[in-house]
């Protein structure tokens, strides 16, 4: 599916490299073709019993009564909770570093719920049929309120969401709840207004994204249960479990010290499990009953009753001069939040942040962005995070930009780009030490054959078109993420490193075992990675952020280089030698210039030891009164900046001509990530992102009834596209070389969801001349338009 090979040449900066850049094989890849993963609900005990949520069939309403009694006398069940039975303390369910900015605006349950498919009661049974018996019993009396679902009408509307005294903002952000509103922020460089005002073109829209559904193959899942030590020990399918151990002891009122959260294999999150789900659900129930109860979600449940990426509506002023220099870039954005503000303001923050650093030299921008709550299914991360949104709306002006002036879009772009070495005002004032996104043009330019096609083509019953956009993310949360590494020697010459770091399918562990192989000069099969245990893993706030590659990473480094040093003084006392003089490599420890007369320390009694394998030196450490865990190493890593990566997507489309059907028939990308860590999970991180980028352009729509029920319950309503609606998506890679990155990397993770959706759009322009500025593209839009 790929252009890229199996070794991606690095930046020469980042040195000669044994494993980094080439294709290492994931470590859990023969188990997963094995069928042998062990997933959440594998691991649950046969025991354990079956936790439900009852929900509201109401998108607002206040409970004046639960009557339980006639449930409770069903056989098989063990219990049921209401409102008046749970803590009444609030949180959030962000997976964020505390303090969270995401407001406290959670309970377990609630008396008032707050969209379709809010918890009503949590029932605990023994079997399905019992509980489903039981949920039909309970009867709810419902003073059903006016209800707000949609989000441009939220702002001061007089149906209060949130109306409740007891919210709060840890992290102030502009809020005001008495106004649904979540935040409010503005960041301004320049006299946007007069710099417009001087503009001799001015491209103005309004851009719409709408919400979509991460759609991953194993649904939210949890299981918990007490130990002897009376402490809650939950199991949960979780990009954050450091944080979901938070979250469950400040709902559940206990120090965090009684709680243990264990991560297992996930089956995908792509973002949705940054946010808690039903792991407190799970925790409560065993909490209170002292037996391992268990709560699966439902696909149904999944798409319904969990989180999306919010839904914004962007309004975009770009002012250009008549040679196509982009002068003012003017962005505004509406996000709707849902019932809760889970990564409501950080997710909002990303639209301009992510978006006007790429036209640095304009010569004013301004940023502003307001969050709402509206009794829609809760927003929350997807991967992109913001910036998915925001580039759809400003790579779409600035291809409209580039039409009006009758320019090669990528020839304006390459006019107008932030290049390596500028300060960029709206990117936090930083200076940007690696960047290759001209190359990326040019090269996905070269892909495609850009030079040898026009931007549309008759071919008859169809209009092939191309569209092009550029995108960029971040590398992490800079001075918030954090990354930890613990790796030690062990006997016979075999490194156990454990990690916080959450592997979601990604490769995390794998790239992780490459970055110490690299540093300790052995392969990355002789390092066993442990997955993350909140009793026994080092701290790491979890995946996202497109973190894992460039902050744990770096702790990576620093640990197995530390662990290196012991490896060398140790054998350097056994040598009786100094430390500069030994060598390791390739399990091979040896003093440097030694002569042919070497012993080994097998021969210790018969001369001098020159010579030992890695091996050698392990087994002789035992017994020999070393300190325990002296040959290991541990480190931990948060940066003050997050290099972004770059990327460049052109998009081949048919239009038909009757039908207004679109395909994508051909896409190619160009990716600067740094130094590429693995040339294999590279490339399927990015044909993964552009396929879900193709989705969000042109079928996938989270679509709310009048009443605010979701009509996109399962995925017969909802669109993912499936391998017949994927082109042969077509990937390469310019290296740059990030000097705070580990070995030269910078991540990958997000930014290849970005482009295709600006592309895509553009080449439906090309085609039939109409601008669909509101997503999905369906055939109606692109034969007819908006208007």
């Amino acid at each position: 599916m790929s252009t890229i090979s199996n070794y991606i040449a690095p930046d020469e900066r980042a040195g000669e490299l044994r494993t980094i850049s080439h294709a290492v094989v994931k470590k859990d890849a023969k188990g997963l073709l094995q069928g042998r993963a062990v997933y959440t609900n594998d691991l649950a005990p046969r025991d354990a019993y079956i936790v439900r949520l009852l929900r509201s069939p109401h998108a607002h309403a206040r409970i004046r009564s639960i009557d339980t009694h006639r449930a409770l006398r069903i056989d098989g069940i063990v219990a049921i909770y209401t409102y008046e039975d749970v803590p009444h303390a609030r949180y959030t369910l962000a997976g964020q570093s505390f303090h969270e900015m995401s407001p406290y605006d959670t309970l377990i349950l609630d008396r008032t719920v707050r969209y379709v498919g809010d918890e009503v009661a949590i029932v605990v049974g023994t079997d399905e049929l019992a509980i489903n018996a039981a949920m039909r019993l309970i009867k709810v009396d419902y003073e059903v309120l006016p209800a707000v679902t949609d989000f441009t009408q939220a702002l001061d509307n007089p149906v209060v969401v949130h109306d409740e005294d007891d919210i709060r903002a840890y992290v102030p952000m502009g809020e005001d709840f008495s106004r649904n509103l979540i935040c409010h922020e503005q960041s301004v460089y320049g006299d946007v207004d007069a710099v417009l005002a001087d503009a001799d073109v001015v491209i103005e829209h309004d851009y719409e994204t709408q919400a979509t559904q991460q759609s991953m193959m194993e649904t939210f899942r949890s299981y918990a249960y007490t130990d002897a030590q009376d402490r809650v020990c939950v199991v949960a399918s979780t990009q954050v479990p450091f944080h979901i151990r938070r979250q469950v002891a400040t709902a559940l009122q206990i120090p965090q010290s009684r709680v243990r959260v264990i991560k297992p294999r996930v089956g995908g999150g792509f973002g949705a499990k940054q946010t808690g789900c039903n792991e407190i659900f799970s925790a409560f129930a065993a909490f209170k009953l002292g037996h391992p109860c268990k709560c699966i979600y439902t696909r149904e449940e999944t798409m319904a009753c969990a989180n999306t990426r919010h839904k914004m509506r962007m309004h975009v002023r770009l002012g250009a001069k008549a040679d196509g220099t982009i002068t003012a870039i003017d962005l505004s954005c509406l996000s709707d939040g849902g019932a809760y503000g889970y990564h409501a303001p950080t997710t909002v923050g990303l639209v301009g942040h992510k978006s006007l650093p790429i036209y640095n030299h304009a010569l004013a921008s301004r940023f502003t962005a307001d969050v709402v709550y509206t009794n829609n299914t809760p927003g929350g991360a997807f991967r992109g995070y913001g910036a998915t949104q925001g580039q759809f709306a400003v790579e779409s002006a600035v291809n409209e930009l580039a039409d009006k002036l009758g320019m090669d879009p990528c020839e304006l772009r390459l006019n107008n780009i932030v290049r390596e070495g500028e300060v960029m005002p709206q990117y936090f004032g930083d200076t940007l030490a690696s960047c290759r996104l001209d190359d990326c043009i040019r090269r996905a330019q070269e892909m495609i054959g850009w030079a040898d096609k026009p931007l549309a083509r008759d071919l008859g019953d169809r209009v092939r078109a191309l569209g092009v956009a550029v995108t960029m993310q971040g590398s992490g949360i800079s001075n918030v993420d954090i990354g930890s590494i613990d790796i030690r020697l062990e006997d016979d010459g075999f490194y156990v490193l454990n990690l916080g770091a959450t592997d979601v399918g990604t490769g995390c562990d794998t790239i992780m075992a490459q970055f110490a192989a690299e540093v300790l000069g052995c392969e990355p099969t002789q390092i066993v990675v442990n997955g993350v245990d909140t009793d026994t893993s080092p701290y790491d706030c979890g995946a996202y952020a497109s973190s894992g590659t460039y902050i744990t990473g770096m702790a990576a480094v620093r640990a197995a280089t530390e662990l290196r040093g012991k490896i060398v003084e140790q054998a350097a006392r056994f040598m009786e030698v100094e430390p500069a003089q030994v060598v390791l490599e390739d399990n091979r420890i040896y003093v440097d210039g030694a002569d042919d007369d070497v012993v080994t320390v097998g021969q210790i009694a018969s001369g001098k030891v020159r010579e030992m394998t890695l091996a050698e030196l392990a087994n002789r450490c035992i017994g020999f009164g070393l300190q325990p865990g002296y040959l290991s190493g541990h480190a931990s890593n948060s940066q003050p900046v997050s290099p972004p990566p770059f990327m460049c997507g052109i998009a081949e489309v048919d239009v038909d001509k009757a039908t207004g059907e679109v395909k994508v028939v051909d896409y190619v990308a160009a990716v600067d990530c740094g130094t590429v860590a693995n040339a294999n999970l590279a490339r399927v991180q990015a044909e993964g992102g552009i396929a879900q980028g193709i989705g969000q352009a042109l079928t996938e729509d989270v679509q709310v009834a009048a009443d605010g029920s979701l009509r996109t319950r399962n995925f017969m309503q909802y669109k993912v596209p499936s391998r017949l609606d994927v082109p042969d998506i077509r990937v390469d890679f310019c290296p740059s070389y990030e000097p705070t990155g580990p070995f030269g990397a910078k991540s990958i993770g997000e930014v290849v969801i970005n482009t295709p959706l600006g592309a895509i759009a553009s080449a439906v322009a090309h085609a039939t001349g109409n601008y669909v500025r509101t997503l999905p593209i369906t055939p109606e839009k692109a034969l007819f338009g908006e208007e």
